[in-house]
């Protein structure tokens, strides 16, 4: 059985998530951006008690990214993503500096992940979902056995990603949300990059986004 952890970072308020499993840790979209934050994550991984086996990213873009090379130095761990979001991950130095931020360049991915592939640490499964639009590759990570699915940037509670950032496409994105969101259960929680959780069955009745898909 796994549990979610998460802790919210940087000026975008942008969500990481440990997942643990046992002793067992994998941290997605590390967003951690000053040091007292580096030291926030290190201090609530040290407070589980868990070893860190892999930092995952569901999409590149900076909120989600700040701490890729941080996590991967301390934890001598494996960076994971979709091979899609390789251009955004090696522009972000150029991209934070238009925004008057610094970032420490990401290492290189070792392993890339696609649609329907799976991903598994301890006992702990995700199905992964190619669900691009808010950016080119964005993938979810949904664990259908406990009923949760790791949602970046994709889905919110009452409302979606924005589409007006590099590689962003509106169609795009409501294809991924009408294909492979609104097909899970009601009962799914959506953990998203950015505020409170939500269910699949809440957004559904409830977010204006979604009513005409």
């Amino acid at each position: 059985m796994s549990i979610v952890t998460s802790i919210t970072f940087n000026a975008f308020q942008e969500n990481t998530y440990i997942i643990s499993d046992g002793k067992e840790a994998i941290i997605v979209d590390p967003g951690c951006h000053s040091v007292s934050e580096q030291k926030q994550l290190s201090d609530k991984v040290d407070s589980l008690g868990v070893v860190v086996k892999y930092c995952l990213n569901t999409h590149c873009h900076l909120d989600h990214i700040f701490g890729n090379k941080y996590v991967v130095d301390t934890y001598g761990v494996d960076l994971v993503m979709h091979e899609g979001e390789l251009p955004l991950l090696r522009q972000a130095p150029m991209i934070a500096n238009m925004y008057g931020l610094s970032i420490e360049p990401s290492p290189e991915p070792s392993r890339f992940l696609t649609h329907r592939d799976t991903f598994t640490f301890g006992d702990t499964v995700f199905i992964v979902l190619l669900t691009p639009g808010h950016s080119p590759a964005s993938i979810s990570f949904y664990n259908k056995v406990e009923g949760y699915v790791l949602a970046g940037d994709v889905l919110f509670q009452n409302s979606i990603g924005r589409t007006d950032l590099p590689g962003g496409d509106q169609d795009t994105l409501f294809r991924s949300i009408k294909d492979h969101y609104l097909s899970l259960p009601d009962d799914v929680i959506v953990y998203p990059g950015h505020g409170p959780a939500t269910t699949i069955g809440e957004e559904r009745r409830s977010n204006p986004f979604l009513q005409n898909l």
